[in-house]
């Protein structure tokens, strides 16, 4: 009978999990959440697709900026790049008490008694262990490379998945770390390339590579195709190359990727070409070896994205840029 009910509750998750997400009279993904009845409708058909929606906003209300500052409450929210998601307390290494006063001798050695216990019952399983160091490692590895907080979050909810799967046992927890925060990266469409994130993390950047592939394989990601364009920007910066320049490079990058002349090709490779020849059309002075040091790809990567766009591009290159 258990397992009956089990399989039913499974069943009926799967339906309100598919019914969230599109609508099944017209297929249609504008869904509108009124919290007030606590239902969803689709916007196109009106369909009530399920009722009894929990709202998790506050139980009062405010019509004035002064009251909603007034009755709003303190607390950080859940965030999965905490070990513990942010549910517990810490106890500050501050010894002063609310009036800015310092403690006494006695209460500073009971503060750092409880501060010890505090932080060993935080972490009393390898489980918590492990995610401790791990995201203390992720937010040390996000600072490094300057990534947004919603790509930690994520990265945090890939490193949890492959710690669920048993995908970190064995294995280095810097390199599955780099390995989910490249991962988020990708998915999130972030211009960081994976030798930027092993040079961050001390990690060799086969391990790293290994490790995302691993990731790839087993929680079966599918991870998007880097576009040149998003590199662009970042090239650009380093060189300090002007705007009118990079709207050429990316105007080159484009007309290639319509003509499906970038498929196959390394997208940094190919951003740092389009941002030679901007700057040769512009006549802006850049060396080759100042763009390939920015993309981090060899100058004869350069070259030879160079001499293939503007053949098939069939491009206008002032005379001191040809070979």
């Amino acid at each position: 009978m258990s397992i009956t009910q089990n399989s039913l509750s499974t069943e009926v998750a799967k339906i309100h999990q598919r019914l969230a997400e599109v609508c099944p009279e017209c297929t249609s993904k504008n869904l509108v959440h009124d919290y007030d009845s606590g239902e969803t409708i689709c916007g196109d058909c009106g369909l009530v697709l399920y009722e009894q929606m929990l709202d998790k906003g506050p139980e009062w209300r405010a019509f004035t900026i002064q009251e909603k500052a007034s009755r709003s409450r303190v607390g950080m929210p859940t965030s999965y790049s905490i070990h513990d998601k942010g549910l517990s307390t810490s106890i500050s290494q501050i010894d002063r008490d609310a009036f800015g006063r310092k403690l006494p001798q006695s209460t500073r050695l009971q503060m750092w008694r409880l501060r010890k216990w505090q932080i060993r019952s935080r972490v009393h399983s390898s489980t918590d262990r492990n995610l401790a160091q791990a995201m203390a490692e992720l937010e040390r590895l996000s600072s490094k490379v300057s990534t947004s907080p919603p790509i930690r979050e994520k990265a945090a909810v890939i490193y949890r998945k492959a710690l669920d799967k048993g995908l970190v046992r064995g294995r280095s927890i810097n390199a599955i770390a780099a390995a989910a925060l490249y991962a988020a990266c990708r998915k999130s469409g972030s211009p960081k390339a994976l030798r930027e994130i092993s040079e961050a993390s001390l990690v060799d950047k086969k391990d790293v590579a290994r490790c995302y592939r691993l990731l790839l394989k087993e929680l079966d990601f599918h991870m998007p195709i880097s576009d040149p364009l998003s590199y662009v920007s970042k090239i650009a910066e380093k060189n300090r190359v002007s705007g009118r320049t990079q709207g050429t490079a990316i105007g080159i990058l484009r007309t290639a990727r319509q003509k499906r002349f970038s498929a196959g090709k390394d997208p940094m490779g190919m951003a740092a070409a389009a941002i030679y020849i901007a700057c040769l059309q512009n006549d802006e002075k850049i060396t080759q070896k100042d763009i390939a040091e920015a993309a981090g790809v060899t100058e004869v990567t350069v070259r030879n994205r160079y001499k293939s766009l503007k053949k098939q591009l069939n491009l206008e290159i002032p005379e001191r840029g040809r070979f």
